[in-house]
Protein backbone atom coordinates (compact mmCIF):
# COMPACT_ATOMS: atom_id res chain seq x y z
CA UNK A 1 0.00 0.00 0.00
CA UNK A 2 1.63 3.60 -1.04
CA UNK A 3 0.56 6.32 1.33
CA UNK A 4 0.32 9.59 -0.67
CA UNK A 5 -0.68 11.92 2.38
CA UNK A 6 -1.36 12.10 6.06
CA UNK A 7 -3.63 14.47 7.61
CA UNK A 8 -5.06 14.21 10.80
CA UNK A 9 -5.27 16.26 14.13
CA UNK A 10 -3.94 15.64 17.58
CA UNK A 11 -8.16 14.46 18.38
CA UNK A 12 -7.86 12.05 15.89
CA UNK A 13 -9.66 13.26 13.18
CA UNK A 14 -8.68 13.71 9.48
CA UNK A 15 -8.09 11.68 6.15
CA UNK A 16 -5.58 9.44 4.69
CA UNK A 17 -4.78 9.13 1.06
CA UNK A 18 -3.93 5.62 -0.24
CA UNK A 19 -3.14 3.50 -3.10
CA UNK A 20 -3.70 -0.05 -2.89
CA UNK A 21 -0.45 -2.23 -5.01
CA UNK A 22 -1.12 -5.69 -4.36
CA UNK A 23 -4.05 -8.01 -3.46
CA UNK A 24 -3.66 -7.86 -0.10
CA UNK A 25 -3.57 -4.44 -0.07
CA UNK A 26 -6.97 -4.08 -1.18
CA UNK A 27 -7.65 -6.22 2.41
CA UNK A 28 -6.26 -3.50 4.41
CA UNK A 29 -8.86 -1.17 2.83
CA UNK A 30 -11.78 -3.41 3.88
CA UNK A 31 -10.24 -3.46 7.22
CA UNK A 32 -10.00 0.12 7.29
CA UNK A 33 -12.94 1.30 6.23
CA UNK A 34 -16.43 1.60 8.12
CA UNK A 35 -19.81 2.86 8.16
CA UNK A 36 -20.16 6.11 8.70
CA UNK A 37 -16.84 7.25 6.95
CA UNK A 38 -16.56 9.29 3.57
CA UNK A 39 -14.21 8.24 1.03
CA UNK A 40 -13.25 9.99 -2.13
CA UNK A 41 -12.36 8.49 -5.58
CA UNK A 42 -12.22 8.79 -9.05
CA UNK A 43 -15.70 6.60 -10.68
CA UNK A 44 -17.85 6.08 -13.76
CA UNK A 45 -21.15 7.55 -14.13
CA UNK A 46 -23.55 7.21 -16.82
CA UNK A 47 -24.84 10.47 -17.92
CA UNK A 48 -27.82 11.30 -20.03
CA UNK A 49 -27.62 14.30 -22.32
CA UNK A 50 -29.85 16.20 -24.72
CA UNK A 51 -29.48 17.63 -28.16
CA UNK A 52 -30.90 21.10 -28.86
CA UNK A 53 -33.40 18.53 -31.27
CA UNK A 54 -34.86 17.41 -28.01
CA UNK A 55 -33.32 13.45 -28.75
CA UNK A 56 -31.19 12.60 -25.87
CA UNK A 57 -28.33 10.49 -25.80
CA UNK A 58 -25.70 8.56 -22.73
CA UNK A 59 -22.16 8.65 -22.52
CA UNK A 60 -19.55 7.13 -19.50
CA UNK A 61 -17.97 9.65 -18.26
CA UNK A 62 -15.04 9.53 -15.21
CA UNK A 63 -15.65 11.89 -12.46
CA UNK A 64 -14.54 12.27 -9.15
CA UNK A 65 -16.85 11.50 -6.05
CA UNK A 66 -16.89 11.65 -2.35
CA UNK A 67 -19.72 9.42 -0.56
CA UNK A 68 -20.66 8.79 2.75
CA UNK A 69 -20.12 4.90 3.38
CA UNK A 70 -23.10 2.92 4.17
CA UNK A 71 -22.77 -0.62 3.10
CA UNK A 72 -19.39 -2.33 2.16
CA UNK A 73 -19.03 -5.60 -0.34
CA UNK A 74 -15.80 -7.05 -0.73
CA UNK A 75 -15.15 -9.66 -4.03
CA UNK A 76 -12.18 -11.46 -2.76
CA UNK A 77 -12.09 -13.48 -6.27
CA UNK A 78 -11.98 -9.88 -8.07
CA UNK A 79 -10.07 -8.10 -5.18
CA UNK A 80 -12.56 -5.04 -5.03
CA UNK A 81 -14.01 -3.27 -2.55
CA UNK A 82 -17.46 -2.04 -3.77
CA UNK A 83 -18.40 1.28 -1.60
CA UNK A 84 -22.41 2.52 -1.98
CA UNK A 85 -23.79 5.86 0.18
CA UNK A 86 -24.72 9.18 -0.61
CA UNK A 87 -22.71 11.97 -2.55
CA UNK A 88 -21.84 14.47 0.06
CA UNK A 89 -19.67 16.99 -2.57
CA UNK A 90 -20.99 19.08 -5.25
CA UNK A 91 -20.26 17.11 -8.57
CA UNK A 92 -22.00 18.24 -11.87
CA UNK A 93 -22.83 15.02 -12.68
CA UNK A 94 -24.03 13.27 -9.71
CA UNK A 95 -26.96 15.59 -7.03
CA UNK A 96 -26.09 15.90 -3.52
CA UNK A 97 -27.19 12.96 -1.56
CA UNK A 98 -27.96 10.82 -4.94
CA UNK A 99 -26.83 6.65 -4.19
CA UNK A 100 -23.63 6.27 -6.04
CA UNK A 101 -21.54 3.10 -6.00
CA UNK A 102 -17.37 3.40 -5.76
CA UNK A 103 -15.42 0.53 -6.95
CA UNK A 104 -12.14 0.22 -5.13
CA UNK A 105 -9.66 -1.10 -7.55
CA UNK A 106 -6.14 -2.15 -7.36
CA UNK A 107 -3.89 0.79 -8.18
CA UNK A 108 -6.61 3.33 -8.04
CA UNK A 109 -5.95 6.20 -5.69
CA UNK A 110 -9.16 6.80 -2.94
CA UNK A 111 -8.91 9.06 0.63
CA UNK A 112 -10.59 8.18 3.40
CA UNK A 113 -11.98 10.38 5.89
CA UNK A 114 -12.61 9.65 9.59
CA UNK A 115 -14.30 11.48 12.71
CA UNK A 116 -12.33 9.28 14.66
CA UNK A 117 -8.72 6.90 13.96
CA UNK A 118 -8.21 4.45 16.84
CA UNK A 119 -4.88 2.49 17.19
CA UNK A 120 -5.97 -0.53 15.13
CA UNK A 121 -6.68 1.96 12.06
CA UNK A 122 -3.91 3.42 12.31
CA UNK A 123 -1.41 0.40 13.19
CA UNK A 124 -3.11 -1.31 9.97
CA UNK A 125 -2.11 1.48 7.73
CA UNK A 126 1.33 1.47 9.24
CA UNK A 127 1.70 -2.11 8.90
CA UNK A 128 0.18 -1.81 5.09
CA UNK A 129 2.81 1.51 3.94
CA UNK A 130 5.90 0.22 5.59
CA UNK A 131 6.94 -3.17 3.29
CA UNK A 132 9.31 -4.24 6.30
CA UNK A 133 6.63 -5.21 8.61
CA UNK A 134 5.17 -7.08 6.01
CA UNK A 135 8.45 -9.35 5.27
CA UNK A 136 7.85 -12.12 7.47
CA UNK A 137 10.52 -14.22 5.53
CA UNK A 138 14.27 -13.31 6.33
CA UNK A 139 17.45 -14.37 4.02
CA UNK A 140 20.81 -14.26 4.55
CA UNK A 141 22.77 -15.23 0.71
CA UNK A 142 26.48 -15.35 1.30
CA UNK A 143 29.90 -17.11 0.46
CA UNK A 144 33.38 -16.61 2.16
CA UNK A 145 33.76 -12.20 2.63
CA UNK A 146 30.30 -11.52 0.85
CA UNK A 147 26.63 -11.40 2.42
CA UNK A 148 23.51 -9.98 2.05
CA UNK A 149 21.09 -9.81 4.83
CA UNK A 150 16.99 -9.61 2.71
CA UNK A 151 13.51 -9.58 3.89
CA UNK A 152 11.38 -10.47 1.44
CA UNK A 153 7.70 -9.43 1.29
CA UNK A 154 5.08 -10.99 -1.07
CA UNK A 155 6.16 -8.46 -3.61
CA UNK A 156 9.88 -7.31 -3.54
CA UNK A 157 13.04 -8.59 -1.53
CA UNK A 158 14.08 -5.68 0.54
CA UNK A 159 18.37 -5.93 1.14
CA UNK A 160 18.77 -4.09 4.63
CA UNK A 161 22.75 -4.72 4.58
CA UNK A 162 25.61 -5.63 2.65
CA UNK A 163 28.68 -7.24 4.34
CA UNK A 164 31.62 -7.40 2.05
CA UNK A 165 35.28 -8.47 4.66
CA UNK A 166 38.46 -9.57 2.98
CA UNK A 167 39.48 -12.65 4.10
CA UNK A 168 43.38 -14.08 3.71
CA UNK A 169 43.82 -16.82 1.69
CA UNK A 170 44.03 -20.28 3.70
CA UNK A 171 47.36 -20.93 2.98
CA UNK A 172 50.97 -22.26 4.60
CA UNK A 173 51.41 -19.74 7.47
CA UNK A 174 48.53 -17.68 7.13
CA UNK A 175 45.74 -20.06 8.72
CA UNK A 176 45.83 -17.89 11.54
CA UNK A 177 44.86 -14.80 10.08
CA UNK A 178 42.41 -16.75 7.41
CA UNK A 179 40.64 -17.77 10.69
CA UNK A 180 40.52 -14.52 12.41
CA UNK A 181 39.12 -13.19 9.03
CA UNK A 182 36.24 -15.65 8.95
CA UNK A 183 35.55 -14.64 12.28
CA UNK A 184 35.87 -10.79 11.96
CA UNK A 185 33.13 -11.70 8.98
CA UNK A 186 30.54 -14.31 10.79
CA UNK A 187 30.43 -11.66 13.37
CA UNK A 188 29.24 -8.61 10.85
CA UNK A 189 27.14 -10.94 9.54
CA UNK A 190 25.19 -11.70 12.88
CA UNK A 191 25.51 -8.01 13.89
CA UNK A 192 23.71 -7.39 11.00
CA UNK A 193 20.87 -10.00 11.31
CA UNK A 194 20.36 -8.77 15.07
CA UNK A 195 19.98 -5.22 13.46
CA UNK A 196 17.89 -5.70 10.80
CA UNK A 197 15.48 -8.78 11.41
CA UNK A 198 12.65 -8.26 13.53
CA UNK A 199 12.21 -11.52 15.36
CA UNK A 200 8.25 -10.54 16.28
CA UNK A 201 7.48 -10.83 12.59
CA UNK A 202 9.80 -12.97 11.03
CA UNK A 203 8.93 -16.61 10.68
CA UNK A 204 11.80 -18.14 8.94
CA UNK A 205 15.30 -16.96 8.00
CA UNK A 206 17.06 -18.90 5.01
CA UNK A 207 20.74 -18.72 5.45
CA UNK A 208 21.82 -20.07 2.01
CA UNK A 209 25.43 -20.19 0.82
CA UNK A 210 27.88 -22.43 -1.79
CA UNK A 211 29.39 -25.25 -0.30
CA UNK A 212 29.68 -25.45 3.79
CA UNK A 213 30.28 -22.12 4.39
CA UNK A 214 26.51 -21.54 5.77
CA UNK A 215 27.33 -24.38 8.31
CA UNK A 216 29.97 -23.21 9.55
CA UNK A 217 28.68 -19.64 10.32
CA UNK A 218 24.95 -21.04 11.72
CA UNK A 219 27.38 -22.98 14.29
CA UNK A 220 29.79 -19.49 14.71
CA UNK A 221 26.59 -17.47 15.34
CA UNK A 222 25.01 -20.17 17.95
CA UNK A 223 28.07 -20.85 19.45
CA UNK A 224 28.60 -17.12 20.38
CA UNK A 225 24.76 -16.57 20.90
CA UNK A 226 25.06 -19.15 24.00
CA UNK A 227 28.33 -17.56 25.60
CA UNK A 228 27.00 -14.25 25.07
CA UNK A 229 23.59 -15.35 26.79
CA UNK A 230 21.98 -14.12 23.67
CA UNK A 231 17.98 -14.88 24.16
CA UNK A 232 16.65 -13.50 20.87
CA UNK A 233 18.76 -15.68 18.67
CA UNK A 234 18.87 -18.88 21.18
CA UNK A 235 15.00 -18.39 21.21
CA UNK A 236 14.76 -18.07 17.33
CA UNK A 237 17.15 -20.60 16.56
CA UNK A 238 14.48 -23.19 14.98
CA UNK A 239 13.48 -20.23 12.68
CA UNK A 240 16.76 -20.53 10.81
CA UNK A 241 16.79 -22.78 7.70
CA UNK A 242 20.00 -23.77 5.85
CA UNK A 243 19.82 -23.72 2.29
CA UNK A 244 22.26 -24.38 -0.72
CA UNK A 245 22.73 -21.51 -2.67
CA UNK A 246 25.50 -21.20 -6.11
CA UNK A 247 26.70 -17.63 -4.69
CA UNK A 248 26.48 -14.91 -2.03
CA UNK A 249 25.22 -12.87 -4.81
CA UNK A 250 21.45 -11.24 -4.13
CA UNK A 251 20.60 -12.79 -7.33
CA UNK A 252 21.21 -16.44 -5.69
CA UNK A 253 18.06 -15.53 -3.83
CA UNK A 254 16.02 -15.76 -7.07
CA UNK A 255 16.75 -19.54 -7.03
CA UNK A 256 16.87 -20.33 -3.53
CA UNK A 257 12.64 -19.01 -3.81
CA UNK A 258 12.04 -21.34 -6.85
CA UNK A 259 13.66 -24.59 -4.88
CA UNK A 260 10.54 -26.37 -3.84
CA UNK A 261 11.81 -27.62 -0.16
CA UNK A 262 12.15 -23.74 0.46
CA UNK A 263 8.64 -22.98 -0.55
CA UNK A 264 7.17 -25.78 1.16
CA UNK A 265 9.31 -24.57 4.79
CA UNK A 266 8.00 -21.05 4.41
CA UNK A 267 4.85 -21.45 3.19
CA UNK A 268 2.05 -19.59 5.43
CA UNK A 269 4.37 -18.20 6.96
CA UNK A 270 2.26 -15.09 7.62
CA UNK A 271 -0.03 -17.23 9.60
CA UNK A 272 2.42 -19.20 11.35
CA UNK A 273 2.17 -17.04 14.67
CA UNK A 274 -1.62 -16.52 14.91
CA UNK A 275 -1.70 -20.70 14.37
CA UNK A 276 0.99 -21.15 17.11
CA UNK A 277 -0.70 -18.95 19.56
CA UNK A 278 -4.49 -20.71 18.44
CA UNK A 279 -2.88 -24.20 19.65
CA UNK A 280 -1.30 -22.62 22.34
CA UNK A 281 -4.71 -21.24 23.70
CA UNK A 282 -6.59 -25.09 23.03
CA UNK A 283 -3.39 -26.88 25.32
CA UNK A 284 -4.12 -24.41 28.03
CA UNK A 285 -8.09 -25.01 27.62
CA UNK A 286 -7.52 -28.82 28.33
CA UNK A 287 -4.44 -28.71 30.70
CA UNK A 288 -5.47 -25.43 32.83
CA UNK A 289 -8.76 -24.11 31.62
CA UNK A 290 -9.09 -21.32 34.58
CA UNK A 291 -5.77 -20.12 32.70
CA UNK A 292 -7.97 -20.03 28.96
CA UNK A 293 -10.81 -18.00 28.61
CA UNK A 294 -13.06 -16.83 25.51
CA UNK A 295 -16.17 -14.49 24.55
CA UNK A 296 -15.77 -10.46 25.27
CA UNK A 297 -16.90 -10.23 28.66
CA UNK A 298 -14.85 -12.99 29.94
CA UNK A 299 -12.02 -11.75 28.67
CA UNK A 300 -12.94 -8.02 29.69
CA UNK A 301 -12.73 -9.26 33.06
CA UNK A 302 -9.29 -10.80 33.02
CA UNK A 303 -8.50 -7.44 32.09
CA UNK A 304 -9.53 -5.61 34.72
CA UNK A 305 -7.29 -7.88 36.74
CA UNK A 306 -4.61 -7.72 34.08
CA UNK A 307 -4.25 -11.14 34.01
CA UNK A 308 -3.57 -11.23 29.49
CA UNK A 309 -0.69 -12.58 28.63
CA UNK A 310 -2.11 -13.09 24.87
CA UNK A 311 -4.74 -11.35 23.37
CA UNK A 312 -6.14 -13.56 20.21
CA UNK A 313 -9.09 -11.52 18.21
CA UNK A 314 -10.76 -11.71 15.16
CA UNK A 315 -10.18 -8.86 12.94
CA UNK A 316 -13.53 -9.18 12.17
CA UNK A 317 -15.13 -7.75 15.27
CA UNK A 318 -13.02 -4.56 14.13
CA UNK A 319 -15.68 -4.35 10.87
CA UNK A 320 -18.80 -4.22 13.20
CA UNK A 321 -21.51 -1.90 12.16
CA UNK A 322 -21.72 -0.74 16.34
CA UNK A 323 -19.51 1.64 16.86
CA UNK A 324 -19.30 1.35 20.53
CA UNK A 325 -18.79 -2.16 20.31
CA UNK A 326 -15.84 -1.78 18.20
CA UNK A 327 -14.21 1.26 20.55
CA UNK A 328 -14.59 -1.42 23.22
CA UNK A 329 -13.34 -4.50 21.28
CA UNK A 330 -10.24 -1.38 20.52
CA UNK A 331 -10.06 -0.71 24.05
CA UNK A 332 -9.36 -4.35 25.16
CA UNK A 333 -6.74 -4.51 22.53
CA UNK A 334 -5.01 -0.92 23.90
CA UNK A 335 -5.36 -1.60 27.55
CA UNK A 336 -3.76 -5.25 27.13
CA UNK A 337 -0.75 -3.65 25.64
CA UNK A 338 -0.35 -1.50 28.11
CA UNK A 339 -0.38 -3.62 30.77
CA UNK A 340 2.16 -5.80 29.25
CA UNK A 341 0.09 -8.08 27.03
CA UNK A 342 0.69 -9.82 23.83
CA UNK A 343 -1.85 -8.92 20.94
CA UNK A 344 -2.50 -11.61 17.75
CA UNK A 345 -5.14 -10.02 15.52
CA UNK A 346 -6.41 -12.93 13.02
CA UNK A 347 -7.43 -12.62 9.61
CA UNK A 348 -10.86 -13.87 9.34
CA UNK A 349 -9.88 -15.11 5.65
CA UNK A 350 -7.12 -17.45 7.11
CA UNK A 351 -8.32 -21.06 8.26
CA UNK A 352 -7.06 -20.02 12.01
CA UNK A 353 -9.14 -16.74 11.96
CA UNK A 354 -12.22 -18.90 11.13
CA UNK A 355 -11.44 -21.22 13.91
CA UNK A 356 -11.18 -18.38 16.36
CA UNK A 357 -14.49 -16.86 15.37
CA UNK A 358 -15.90 -20.46 16.69
CA UNK A 359 -15.07 -19.05 20.10
CA UNK A 360 -16.95 -15.94 19.47
CA UNK A 361 -13.59 -14.30 17.82
CA UNK A 362 -11.81 -13.18 21.10
CA UNK A 363 -9.86 -15.20 23.40
CA UNK A 364 -6.96 -14.66 25.87
CA UNK A 365 -4.30 -16.93 27.77
CA UNK A 366 -3.92 -15.40 30.96
CA UNK A 367 -0.70 -14.95 33.18
CA UNK A 368 -2.07 -16.99 36.13
CA UNK A 369 -5.73 -19.04 36.95
CA UNK A 370 -8.92 -17.24 37.73
CA UNK A 371 -11.76 -17.91 38.40
CA UNK A 372 -14.99 -17.18 36.67
CA UNK A 373 -18.28 -16.10 38.55
CA UNK A 374 -21.24 -18.21 37.77
CA UNK A 375 -23.52 -16.01 35.10
CA UNK A 376 -26.59 -17.75 36.37
CA UNK A 377 -25.81 -16.39 40.16
CA UNK A 378 -24.63 -12.99 39.27
CA UNK A 379 -27.98 -12.58 37.29
CA UNK A 380 -30.05 -13.68 40.45
CA UNK A 381 -28.06 -11.08 42.80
Amino acid sequence: MKLVSQDIDKNNEGQVTLVPEEREDMWHAYNLISEGDSVRSTTIRKVQTESSTGSSSSSRIRTTLTITVESIDFDTQACMLRLKGRNIEENQYVKMGAYHTLDLELNRKFTLKKHEWDSVSLERIDMACDPTKLADVAAVIMQEGLAHVCLITSSMTLVRAKIDVTIPRKRKGYVQQHEKGLAKFYDQVMQAILRHIDFNIVKCVLVASPGFVKDQFYDYMFQTAAKTDNKLLLENKSKFKLIHASSGFKHSLKEVLQDPQVINKISDTKAAGEVKALEAFYTTLQIDPLKAFYGKKHCEKANDERAIETLLISDSLFRCQDVQLRKEYVNLVDSVRESGGDVKIFSSLHVSGEQLEQLTGVAAILRFPMELEDEDDEEIN
